[in-house]
């Protein structure tokens, strides 16, 4: 499960590795549940037919999932992860779901605690091919009481107790999780895919292309 990661908020890269340009200002560089952050989804009109239109919309959220029902937005605290497993009936995702309101969401890393040592010690998991990671998620808008639109998201996770890279984090008794992570070439048909097709791309992303940081211990 990722509950802290770094977006990516980078304009340059942000245009390079996803098509999408006018970033957001003021947002952290460092997120947890409950914060603001970057995702990406299909634009509400590009259906329309109109080539000024871009296909990518990029847009700010909360991260965690506020579903429509909501008396307010602290749920954000408990929805930043989906399970793939159970995400059709789970009261918090399964509209967002059922509606294919499928996300990208732009990464520079992602944070796990490795416990082989015995406690827990935060990682910095990034690709090691240098490009940023596009995580799957779910995005869905929420409308206060007081009639403000805040958008939100969640990031998809699946079973990683196989995966090479991944199981090496959290506790040794528990289930080892992998947030999804997205081929560059799948972006677009991701964003685009029927509710009955969301299951083809929650796949394990390749263990060599993952690379781990630890803190350095500060020098005596």
């Amino acid at each position: 499960m990722c509950a802290h990661y770094d977006p990516q908020i980078d304009p340059a890269r942000l245009h390079t590795h996803f098509g999408v340009n006018d970033p957001p200002l003021g947002l952290k560089p460092s997120l947890w549940p409950g914060y603001l952050g970057p995702f990406i989804r299909r634009h509400e009109f590009s259906d329309v037919g109109d080539d000024a239109v871009p296909f990518r919309e990029l847009m700010v959220g909360l991260f965690g999932l506020v579903p429509h029902w909501s008396k307010d937005a602290t749920i954000a605290r408990r929805t930043y992860n989906a399970r793939s497993e159970t995400v059709h009936e789970k009261p918090s995702y399964r509209d967002a779901w059922r509606l294919a309101r499928h996300c990208i969401i732009p990464a520079e890393a992602i944070y796990e605690p490795d416990w082989r040592a015995g406690k827990a010690i935060p990682t910095r998991i990034t690709r090691a091919d240098g490009e940023p990671l596009g995580i799957a998620g779910l995005w869905a808008a929420w409308k206060s009481p007081a009639g403000e639109l805040t958008h939100s998201f969640t990031m998809l996770t699946i079973n990683a107790n196989s995966h090479p890279f991944m199981r090496q984090f959290h506790k040794p008794d528990d289930e080892k999780r992998t947030v999804v992570i997205l081929n560059k070439e799948d972006y677009d048909a991701w964003l685009q895919a029927p509710a009955a097709e969301s299951r083809d791309f929650l796949h394990q992303f390749p263990a060599d292309n993952l690379r781990a940081e630890q803190p350095q211990p500060s020098l005596l």
